[in-house]
């Protein structure tokens, strides 16, 4: 083992995830950190429990972005049949809500624009055109952003299992060197 390292790691962080390395040799891992096994195993166990906190927070961005796509779809095919209703004579009757749970009934006749939220309580008025486009580069947007978001969560769910394995292995070698010890100790009878 003399020429393997005592830990590896190929990517030193993805996006402010510090990366877990694999320990190969705890004895050399120890020796190398200056940590003692009581040390190296609270040290392990932090770090699993801030891989915890990251966690819960990429979720909830997944959550809230697997929420968002549908409704900037939604918003797309709505431009997009007022679009097709324009050039017709004929009107377009919707439904919208206006509060929570509240709902009210507009006759749409000559849509040329629309209005947009953008939140924090904004709202712009944008030709269907416009609007297409701003909805369609958002859309595109919000779907790369949750790629990135799947991968970051399974880069920390690798780092998560790689900190689960060093925990292990440090313990185990922990529990063999006591029973090595154990087992040099003259026994008094």
């Amino acid at each position: 083992m003399a020429a393997c390292s005592s830990y590896t790691s190929e990517v030193t962080e993805r996006r402010g995830i510090p990366a877990a390395s694999f320990v190969q040799d705890v004895q050399s891992y120890l020796s190398q950190s200056g940590l003692d096994v009581n040390s190296a195993l609270a040290f392990l166990q932090e770090r699993l429990q801030q891989y915890r906190v990251v966690e819960m927070k990429l979720l909830a961005q997944q959550r809230d972005l697997q929420a968002k796509i549908p409704d900037i779809e939604k918003c797309l095919d709505i431009v997009a049949t007022l679009q097709a209703k324009k050039d017709s004579s004929e009107a377009l009757v919707a439904d919208f809500e206006v509060s929570e749970g509240i709902y009210s009934r507009a006759k749409i006749e000559d849509a040329e624009s629309v209005c947009l939220w953008l939140g924090a309580n904004v709202m712009l008025q944008y030709s269907c055109e416009e609007a297409t486009a701003l909805l369609q580069t958002n859309l595109e947007n919000a779907k790369a952003s949750l790629e990135v978001l799947v991968a970051d969560l399974q880069f920390l769910r690798d780092q998560v299992t790689i900190t689960q394995v060093t925990t292990a292995r440090v313990y185990n070698w922990d529990v063999h060197q006591r029973r090595l010890r154990q087992a040099t100790t003259p026994k008094e009878s």
